[in-house]
């Protein structure tokens, strides 16, 4: 009866527990389900915003898209309207010659000081686009070359090959720029000149790109006494340049110092000459006017004190004093202290003499 009594609680207890589990899975999938879809609305909500986010930024691409191909556009209108212009020897000229003023003025040379331009040579016939002065009254010519059809020729083109026969047709016509340079000598028309002349490529690009198809081309045009010159190498060039006039002047300078210190001196040594002249003609004045008073004092005065004694009259006739010479105590102090002043330098101090430290002063 007990066992059934503790079966029938067992049973019930674990009826009970089940229940009770049942329960308590049935409360936490509801739960679970609620906090699932208070997620999912979230998300959502973040979804919409990020659509949002996504057509405003595809809006914003197809504006920058349209603004840019506009810009691509003009910039490809203004590329091909410049390479058009320089295309033209007269603008492509003149842009090198913009170019080479540019480069002298970064090397820090003044115009109709340091360099002239559009110099007449020949009568007229040779014009070089610029002569640098340099020091020393010397000259040098630098001219400027655009070789830019074949190599706007080769930057459009559309394969390898095509760009190659261009850039051979470009170092081509820098070689036939370095011909005609070399035949005119500038140098032979200029009295003081360096027997070469400066050929300026604008741009270093023209330059390399000729030398990546023909290396030699600086030694060719060496040899014929042409010196290619990109705008680096000619503003280091032009800066020499003014190194050099900077030490002209320098020299200039110096060598104006030495005259004048040539001068002062000679003419302190004149006036030198002349107050000890002064002090001499000093001291004859002097002493010819104690004799002439002497002589004064023992001829004539002597026979006119007589009168005295006649009964003439009865003023004493007065005597002239004698001047007497003699060192100032000043001026013998102040010599006394530069003396010794040199003394200390290691310098022998002037000596004092009578013709130049003396003053006179009547007693």
């Amino acid at each position: 009866m007990e066992i059934w009594i503790l079966v029938l609680g067992l049973v019930i207890g674990l009826v009970l527990g089940a229940l009770l589990g049942v329960l308590w899975v049935r409360a936490r999938s509801v739960g679970t389900v609620a906090a699932g879809m208070v997620d999912q609305a979230e998300v959502m909500q973040g979804l919409d915003r990020l659509s949002d986010q996504m057509q405003h930024l595809d809006r914003e691409r197809a504006r920058w898209q349209g603004q840019f191909e506009t810009e691509v556009g003009r910039l490809q209108t203004e590329t091909r309207t410049l390479s058009t212009a320089l295309r033209k020897p007269q603008v492509r000229g003149r842009w090198g010659e913009m170019h080479l003023r540019r480069a002298v003025e970064l090397a820090g040379l003044v115009d109709k000081c340091d360099f002239s331009e559009q110099v007449h040579l020949e009568d007229g016939r040779l014009r070089p686009d610029l002569v640098v002065h340099l020091s020393g009254n010397k000259e040098l010519v630098v001219d400027s070359k655009v070789p830019l059809d074949a190599y706007l020729d080769a930057a459009a083109a559309d394969n390898e090959d095509d760009y190659r026969t261009h850039l051979r047709r470009h170092t081509a016509q820098l070689r036939t720029h370095v011909d005609q340079l070399a035949s005119k000598a500038y140098w032979r028309f200029l009295e003081e000149s360096p027997e070469f002349v400066v050929l300026f490529v604008p741009a270093e690009s023209f330059l390399s790109a000729a030398l990546e198809t023909e290396p030699g081309l600086i030694e060719y045009a060496a040899e014929r006494r042409v010196v290619l010159a990109s705008p680096t190498t000619l503003i280091a060039l032009l800066r020499t340049v003014a190194h050099g006039w900077s030490h002209e002047a320098l020299a200039e300078q110096a060598r104006e110092i030495h005259r004048l210190g040539r001068d002062l001196h000679q003419r302190l040594g004149t006036m030198s000459t002349h107050l000890d002249g002064i002090g001499r003609s000093l001291n004859t004045a002097v002493t010819r006017y104690n004799q002439a008073i002497g002589s004064f004092d023992n001829r004539v005065l002597v026979a006119a004190r007589r009168f005295n004694e006649l009964s003439v009259t009865d003023d004493d006739l007065g005597t002239p004093r004698p001047v007497e010479i003699r060192a100032v105590e000043r001026l013998s102090s102040v010599r006394e202290d530069d003396r010794r002043a040199a003394e200390n330098d290691g310098v022998p101090g002037p000596t004092v003499g009578s013709d130049t430290q003396a003053a006179y002063e009547r007693s």
